[in-house]
């Protein structure tokens, strides 16, 4: 069985991540695959180190109707069983008669419109939801898949409080998210202004990098705001800080929630449709509405003080992740469903 993977994503967004991760755990179960992706994707030589062929120039400027050319030849040459489509970008680059060859995918990491997704025979939500909305848009039951994503956080020792100029008593809220205007970073900060005892560390990049500087300082609290860019060490953010935070007012799925859950952190999230799908509130999280300042702010200060409602939802998200999110659990489950598909 042979797979080709199309990612056509920029930067280093949730679907970005998530698709390289599961490579990266496909290679090594042993599976032949190959990459198209683009030239400046920033875990490219991670990949090649890794042993997969990854090809670059079939998204070369300047039109998209040579890209689709080469992305033709791409199938022609590697004689794939499967393309998968990895978000509407990666679709769109795939011709249409690319069904002729192999099955073809189309990886949803959002409610997109499927007419991108035309030509692919086979569709994977990653929530039970996604899912449910491909069917409920006139896919077929059998041909639509729910395949969750897994956590990529490494264990490691907490990073020390003082490489990032915060003092050793503080209580460290931690958001690892882009900074856009759809994760709710505005809402968190609000909340930061009457929590006097803790400093916020924001990994991340983002449009809204500096907007987000000029209203901590116009709400008093940029001496205790910490802007990290993007990290490489969420392990050991993870495990420095008192809460992850997740004030997303759009968030299909939020990866976050896994890394939370699997570095034992407690998390409080906002209720966009990934949290509300997942998060129960005061068994493996807190859940408060999006947008509302003194909830988010109430559901922090719960979680600070209250050592028992801080020992049960790290545990019960632990659990949750150790049930179905495993790194191992995602990958074979990525593999049955090729299995499947490749036999129709």
């Amino acid at each position: 069985m042979r797979v080709l993977h199309v990612m056509a994503g920029r930067g280093n967004g949730g679907a970005e991540l998530y698709s390289t991760d599961v490579i990266l755990s496909l290679q090594q179960a042993g599976l032949a695959q190959c990459v198209v992706m683009r030239p400046d994707a920033p875990r490219v030589r991670e990949l090649r180190a890794a042993g997969v062929d990854v090809i670059t120039d079939v998204m070369r400027p300047p039109f998209a109707l040579m890209q689709r050319r080469r992305m033709g030849g791409v199938i022609a040459r590697y004689r794939p069983d499967i393309v998968h489509c990895w978000l509407r970008r990666a679709a769109e680059l795939t011709p249409r008669d690319a069904g002729a060859a192999a099955q073809v995918i189309g990886w949803f990491g959002n409610y997109k419109d499927l007419r991108a997704f035309s030509h692919c025979r086979w569709f994977v939500g990653c929530t039970p939801d996604m899912a449910r909305s491909m069917r409920a848009r006139g896919i077929a039951d059998d041909h639509v898949a729910y395949i969750p994503t897994f956590p990529s956080v490494e264990v490691a020792a907490p990073l020390s409080r003082q490489t990032l100029d915060t003092p050793a008593d503080a209580r460290v809220l931690l958001s690892l998210s882009r900074l856009h205007e759809a994760k709710g970073l505005e809402t968190l900060l609000h909340a930061l202004r009457d929590l006097p005892d803790c400093y916020l560390w924001m990994a991340g990049t983002g449009p809204l990098r500096n907007a987000l500087g000029e209203l901590a300082r116009r709400l008093g609290v940029e001496s205790r705001v910490r802007f990290l860019g993007w990290r490489t060490d969420r392990g050991a953010l993870l495990a420095a800080a008192d809460v992850c935070v997740l004030p997303s007012r759009y968030e299909p799925f939020g990866t976050v929630i896994l890394d939370a859950w699997s570095a034992r952190a407690p998390l409080v999230a906002c209720a966009s449709a990934g949290p509300r799908a997942h998060v129960r509130n005061g068994e493996n999280g807190m859940l408060v509405p999006i947008d509302d300042v003194g909830a988010l702010r109430g559901a922090l200060r719960a979680v600070l003080d209250d050592a028992s409602l801080r020992a049960r939802i790290i545990a019960g998200g632990y659990a949750d992740y150790e049930a179905s999110y495993t790194r191992a659990a995602v990958t074979r489950r990525w593999l049955e469903y090729y299995r499947r598909i490749s036999a129709c």
